[in-house]
């Protein structure tokens, strides 16, 4: 269950560097630039803690799905970026394909 968990809070560190990486484009602030890099090397880190006891594939598709949808919901509830209905229906089918992934690791 840890690998998991590490796996999961990786990936929802994802789109907060991908965040202070906007943030940084449009004020050139270091302290924005330091916060996206310190994020872009804390969530592979934590994919990689995770990858120890975890199949990489299953791992990696994880941890891309959870960084997508979160990225995705971040862009809507911080810049009222619309993701349309067919971005919305994409993105449910990457969370079950990601569900799907994690329950048939073992099979």
């Amino acid at each position: 269950m840890m690998p998991l968990l590490w796996v999961v809070v990786g990936g929802l560190l994802e789109p907060v560097w991908v965040i202070g990486l906007k943030k940084y484009n449009s004020t050139h602030s270091l302290l924005w630039g330091a916060f996206a890099v310190f994020f872009m090397i804390l969530s592979p880190a934590l994919l990689a803690i995770g990858m120890k006891d975890m199949a990489v594939g299953t791992s990696y598709s994880i941890w891309t799905g959870i960084g997508i949808v979160a990225t995705l919901l971040f862009g809507y509830i911080l810049y009222k970026e619309r993701p349309g209905k067919v971005r919305i229906a994409l993105a449910m089918v990457i969370l079950v394909c990601v569900v799907l992934l994690e329950l048939t690791q073992g099979a």
